[in-house]
């Protein structure tokens, strides 16, 4: 079976399939997300249940696909109301789809090319995600603000502190954006480490590869009582962990 997918033609159908699958969820989600955001707009400031439906279109789309597998492992903190600053590595856009596996709603930090997709960008929207424009005037002050806000609403929010997906499967320094929000708003920081997306949609190919991704959820790390002067220290304990998880899991695969 594994061998039969793995075909050029069964994967460019599969692929067809899943990606108007994908479509026809999307058109699906648009209106049932917009009624959630309007009903639960006078007391959901933060969009919190619209995004949370949102991001129920990846847990939808995988059961769709044959040639994904996601696995979620460990347990994401009781409360995921607290908030809390989340960040992972970055091996491909699928990441985005890997981690939603995740039943927790999340505030992303997206590129501004995703806001201008079709559908995605509405729903991204709607679900109050937060736009990075790539160097425009004050863009890293407009997510620190934004970031501060939503996490102000008990929204948590979703980082990718090397700021891109790696070119080579290595991982890439941290910036501090993600520490400094996390300090400045004394909210815990969750790490967490995909592996297995790099080859499920290959750069400049629209067809979807063979994935059997992981996601480990490592425990929170506390941020109470750090000042701006801890962000090295903080990003490079992180970074650390995160290095040395993707390790373990790319040697037990």
């Amino acid at each position: 079976m594994t061998r039969a997918l793995d075909s050029t033609f069964a994967r460019t159908l599969i692929s067809v399939y899943a990606w108007i699958s994908f479509a026809v969820l999307l058109i699906g989600l648009v209106p049932i997300v917009a009624i959630i955001r309007l009903v639960t707009m006078p007391f959901d400031r933060g969009a919190y249940w619209a995004g949370y439906t949102f991001r129920s279109v990846a847990r939808m789309h995988s059961r769709l696909n044959p040639l994904w597998t996601f696995t979620v492992r460990g347990t994401f903190p009781k409360d995921p109301r607290l908030p809390y600053v989340v960040v992972s590595n970055h091996e491909s856009f699928v990441d985005m789809l890997a981690i939603s596996q995740i039943p927790i709603e999340m505030k992303w930090v997206a590129k501004s090319t995703f806001f201008n997709l079709p559908l995605v960008g509405f729903l991204l929207m709607l679900s109050r995600d937060i736009k990075l424009v790539r160097g425009a005037k004050g863009a890293g002050a407009r997510v620190y603000t934004e970031a501060a806000e939503r996490l102000s609403t008990r929204s948590s929010v979703m980082l990718f502190p090397e700021g891109t997906r790696s070119a080579t499967g290595e991982l890439g320094e941290f910036k501090d954006g993600a520490f400094k929000i996390a300090i400045e708003a004394q909210a815990p920081i969750v790490p967490l480490v995909v592996h297995g997306t790099r080859n499920a949609l290959i750069k400049h190919d629209w067809r979807f590869g063979r994935c059997d991704a992981t996601v480990q959820i490592l425990d929170p790390i506390p941020t109470a009582g750090m000042s701006l002067d801890d962000v090295a220290e903080l990003r490079e304990q992180v970074r650390d962990l995160i290095a040395e998880t993707k390790a373990e899991l790319a040697s037990a695969a």
